[in-house]
């Protein structure tokens, strides 16, 4: 018997009952334990009342859309760090930027095969796995405003605490371990994302957005995380 540690628990919120029946079939051959809804409020009850390690999310849903319940989630409650894969019909940029900023992990559109579908879930759930190794274990880390425990993997602006995604905590932790260094968009993904071949620039540049709104006093003139024009982003210089 698999050891309570070990078990995986992956939700569906798809309306198309072909689609979801699909994606439940190949998420429990992978040894996920699956729970399922059709409909925007129901999936949002459900991601509301337990934690998932995976999320595979509709876009368009009868009664609240996908986007919503994707940034109500990653607001608070016991799936703000999940792993979350967003499907949709729709395939624009200005459709995958809008799932990526109401922060998903990533994006697919239908209609997708198998092995695409397995090969996204796969990424977004190991870099979710993968664990910090930029500090010692157990080091507390102050910059400035932010506080890191990176033993928890927890962090505070200002004395309060904040609700990190894995990545975010990463791409954060990665930028305050060494201010004044300049980090282009590629070294951000090497380190955070490694071999993950389905993130691009646009991933960086979305969580460097999430991560302004979470710790900056004003994300519209960031004082914490500042862009080097043409190159990247870095962390202020100080102690």
């Amino acid at each position: 018997m698999a050891a309570a540690s070990d078990i995986r628990r992956a939700a569906i919120v798809e309306d198309e009952r072909a689609i979801r029946d699909l994606l439940e079939l190949h998420l429990r051959a992978a040894g996920y334990i699956v729970e399922a809804a059709a409909d925007g409020p129901d999936g949002l009850r459900l991601l509301q009342e337990r934690p998932f390690d995976l999320i595979v999310l509709d876009v368009m849903l009868p009664g609240l859309d996908g986007v919503s319940i994707c940034q109500r989630l990653r607001a608070g409650g016991p799936n703000t760090a999940a792993a979350i894969l967003m499907v949709t019909a729709r395939d624009t940029e200005a459709d995958k930027v809008r799932g990526l900023e109401s922060g998903a992990d990533d994006y697919i559109a239908k209609p997708f095969g198998v092995r695409e579908l397995l090969a996204r879930i796969a990424a977004v759930t190991r870099r979710h796995a993968r664990g910090e190794d930029t500090v010692d274990s157990g080091h507390v880390l102050r910059r400035g405003a932010l506080q890191f425990d990176t033993e928890r993997r927890t962090a505070s602006v200002r004395g309060e605490p904040i609700e990190l995604t894995r990545q975010e905590f990463d791409v954060l932790l990665q930028l305050a371990v060494r201010p004044g260094r300049v980090f282009s968009r590629t070294a951000l993904l090497d380190a955070v994302w490694a071999d993950d071949v389905y993130v691009t620039d646009r991933t960086v540049d979305t969580v460097i957005s999430r991560l302004r709104r979470k710790v900056e006093a004003d994300p519209r003139d960031p004082e914490l995380i500042l862009t080097a024009w043409g190159v990247g982003y870095k962390f202020a210089d100080g102690p």
